[in-house]
């Protein structure tokens, strides 16, 4: 009896979860809350302007004056959805590079290696004490893309 009742039940599981799985797009390759990030969607991606000057500033070594330390911040936070914070840190680090002229393993700035910058940039989040998504739940607020060469 407790067979059949067993049975039913992972039958009526797998039913549920295929049904949600085709709802929220599983097959997909850009499924997932990140996927609202995306601008082909509609997704305005953010300059944060205050983010690449607070950046550049730290990553030559000078102080970041209180100003843009907290515009930086509060751009960091008007993103309302926190899937797409670091996406738009990536943007604007990408941008930065291209403004700058920049190729790989070369100075961003004098005395700012792009490897630093990148670091900087993604620890921006831990810096303002805004949230990000956190998958690996180790509690850290730097966005995954540093670990990433290509970034």
């Amino acid at each position: 009896m407790w067979m059949k009742t067993v049975f039913w039940g992972l039958l009526l599981f797998m039913l549920v979860a295929t049904t949600m799985a085709v709802e929220y797009g599983a097959r997909s390759h850009n499924s997932g809350p990140w996927s609202w990030c995306d601008p082909a969607t509609g997704y305005k991606v953010s300059a944060l302007t205050g983010c690449r000057a607070m950046v550049k500033l730290q990553c030559v070594g000078s102080q970041v004056p209180e100003a843009v330390l907290r515009d930086c911040c509060q751009q960091l936070a008007d993103i309302n959805n926190e899937w797409c914070r670091c996406g738009d840190l990536s943007s604007m680090l990408r941008s930065a590079y291209q403004e700058l002229g920049v190729r790989e393993g070369k100075e961003v700035l004098p005395g700012c290696r792009k490897e630093v910058m990148k670091l900087t940039a993604a620890s921006v989040p831990e810096v303002c004490k805004v949230p990000i998504p956190n998958p690996s739940g180790d509690g850290a607020g730097v966005c995954y893309w540093a670990a990433y060469p290509d970034v």
